[in-house]
């Protein structure tokens, strides 16, 4: 209920609340991302640390390290990452702003020639960040390399005031009442900026002295690595953020009862009716896979960087396309469940402290920002087609693509399932998603082949594109959820709940995309029909833990911020408490009832006395 200029104070206040502590607590790296995400409240800092670092070090020099890297580290500059435009989003390559090297004074001239060329979104930007790394075509004697990174600095560290060519702004409200209105996204517009040219990210590529631009042995795809940091986060966030919205509603539909009410006795749980199980149970699973996902993308891009350290570039396009796909999925579904939990807790879900209008509206830009969900999963079918493409070369897939590698049995393999039960065996399950997933890529790649100009091509078919694409992002998570079940996890009783959720997960995708399991002839509309026999013999199995599995996630009733997710489930009572404390009951009379409704009403009485 705050306003916008006090609730952008309130940020600033507890991000510097947050770093005094974690320098008094003298807090690693991990443990102040730890306790910044705590704070649960968009901020400058999720960009200083989340990008504007991370890009300097992915893309920076070992001197734009040692330069760079100490104040950021230390806050003593504040940055963001000024990439989007007011005209040009996901087409990074259509990008109008420019640095032009000026050879005579040995700097580069940042320049906003269109209006479509100011910057707009870059969070921090608005009011906070003093520094930005900014996204323009380098341009050295006429030629254009392209789009690279440059480290500006916006703002004067004396009184915070923009430097001589710099117009910078907020770019208004958003999306809900709080939610992203925390952040201070911005608008920049250069006019003939100089910066020095030991200014320009460049650790892929340099301008020397002379103006001559120079390619570096490193490959371009090093900035991937940047990437696959940032999408893996995302995807963690994507599992918390369901949480906490699974949590809320599988608590409330507990605690609700309606209807059923047998001999004047109380009526039924919410949450035993099936028709709330079938819509409930999958995104309790969907939050579990999700984790699981996340963690193994943990130790892909330790993996990467690893490899990255030893100059082995190799799994690097697989990793990207991979984590590409998979930020794409989990934050649509993601921000889909959201809405359908609220859904799920009837007309009360509607309210501001149920909690989830809030967490709706501050999630849903995860699935336009570091990359348009359907841009992306045009990206992972662009690697799939070209995967596909060398199957015959003696190349072999690598990674989650490794599956292609086994082409002549997934192209002729058919589904064994025979009884309800057949469906619980994991490599029944695997096959299953394994050979749905490689016959979609297989029959675009055949229908591609069709067109003179493939990129026609991939146009026309790109809805066909989309969904090969979505199937193997589900063959990913299903396949890295049964290989977390392989490992050794204590207690029989976690294990086998553990299980039951796998199974949900994956017999739900498999319903709900019924018809690609079908129509490719993974399975026949039979062995469908027992998958969804047994999906629902699943959600009874998942019923008598559900509370459990929600409490598991261990949020604290301020965390998850819900009246109707309380840990005590007394939420009748703290609905009505809660009603209480709205300012619009700071008075029984309201502001405006002499002013509007009192003259309505004498009318009315006049009308009546006649």
């Amino acid at each position: 209920m705050l306003s916008r200029k006090d609730l952008f104070k309130d940020t600033l206040r507890k991000a510097a609340h947050a770093w005094k502590r974690i320098i008094e607590l003298r807090l690693s790296e991990e443990e102040a991302h730890m306790l910044r995400s705590y704070v649960d409240q968009p901020a400058f800092t999720d960009l200083h640390w989340g990008m504007f670092i991370p890009a300097i070090k992915g893309q920076g020099t070992e001197e734009q390290h040692e330069k760079w890297l100490p104040m950021a580290y230390k806050m003593q500059i504040i940055g963001c990452y000024a990439q989007t435009e007011l005209g040009h989003g996901s087409n990074v390559q259509g990008l109008e702003t420019t640095a032009t090297f000026d050879p005579q004074t040995d700097e580069f001239v940042i320049h906003s020639p269109t209006l479509t060329s100011s910057k707009w979104w870059p969070g921090g930007l608005g009011k906070v960040s003093t520094h930005a790394v900014v996204y323009a075509r380098l341009i050295t004697g006429g030629q254009d390399h392209g789009v690279h990174g440059f480290i500006v600095q916006l703002r004067s560290l004396d009184d915070h005031s923009p430097l001589p060519g710099i117009t910078v702004g907020d770019i208004g409200m958003k999306f809900g009442s709080g939610a992203y209105n925390s952040m201070d996204n911005g608008l920049l517009r250069f006019d003939h900026v100089r910066i020095p040219r030991n200014q320009m990210l460049m650790r892929v590529s340099q301008v020397s002295r002379e103006g001559k631009f120079v390619q570096s042995d490193v490959p371009r795809q090093l900035v991937y690595g940047t990437m696959v940091y940032v999408r893996q986060t995302i995807v963690s966030d994507a599992s918390c953020a369901l949480a906490r919205a699974v949590c809320i509603a599988t608590r409330y539909s507990a605690v609700r009862r309606q209807f059923g009410s047998q001999n004047g006795g109380p009526e039924t749980q919410v949450i035993d009716y099936k028709t709330q199980q079938s819509r409930l149970f999958p995104l309790l699973a969907s939050a579990y896979a999700f984790r699981f996902v996340g963690e193994w993308l943990k130790w892909l891009y330790a993996d990467v960087t690893q490899r990255l350290q030893a100059n082995d570039f190799s799994t690097l396009p697989e990793a990207h396309a991979c984590t590409a796909g998979l930020k794409s999925m989990t934050t649509s579904v993601t921000a889909d469940a959201i809405e359908e939990c609220r859904k799920l807790c009837g007309g009360h879900g509607y309210l501001s402290n149920s909690g989830l209008p809030e967490l709706f509206a501050v999630y849903i830009p995860t699935c336009t920002y570091e990359g348009d969900n359907v841009v992306l999963l045009l990206q992972v079918a662009r690697f799939l087609m070209k995967t596909v493409s060398q199957l015959g070369s003696g190349k072999k897939p690598v990674g989650t693509t490794a599956y292609m590698g086994r082409a002549e049995h997934l192209m002729q393999c058919r589904c064994e399932v025979e009884r309800a039960e057949d469906w619980l065996k994991p490599s029944v399950i695997l096959e299953a998603f394994e050979a749905r997933a490689f016959r979609m890529s297989i029959a675009c790649a055949k229908n591609l082949s069709k067109f003179s100009n493939p990129e026609d091509g991939f146009s026309e078919l790109s809805p066909d594109l989309l969904e090969a694409a979505i199937a193997h992002c589900q063959l990913i998570v299903v396949s890295k959820y049964i290989e977390k079940l392989q490992q050794d996890i204590p207690g029989k009783g976690v294990k086998r709940q553990l299980k039951i959720l796998c199974n949900v997960y994956a017999l739900h995708l498999l319903h709900k995309h019924l018809g690609d399991f079908v129509t490719t002839s993974c399975i026949t509309p039979k062995q469908g029909a027992l998958a969804n026999e047994q999906l629902r013999l699943l959600y009874s199995q998942v019923r008598p833990n559900a509370i459990t599995l929600v409490d598991a996630f261990n949020y604290t009733d301020h965390y998850l911020g819900s009246v109707l997710g309380c840990y005590n489930g007394n939420v009748y009572q703290r609905l009505y408490e809660e009603a209480w404390k709205d300012p619009l009951n700071d008075t029984v009379v309201p502001d405006g009832y002499l002013e509007y409704v009192w003259p309505i009403l004498k009318q009315h009485i006049r009308t009546a006395r006649l």
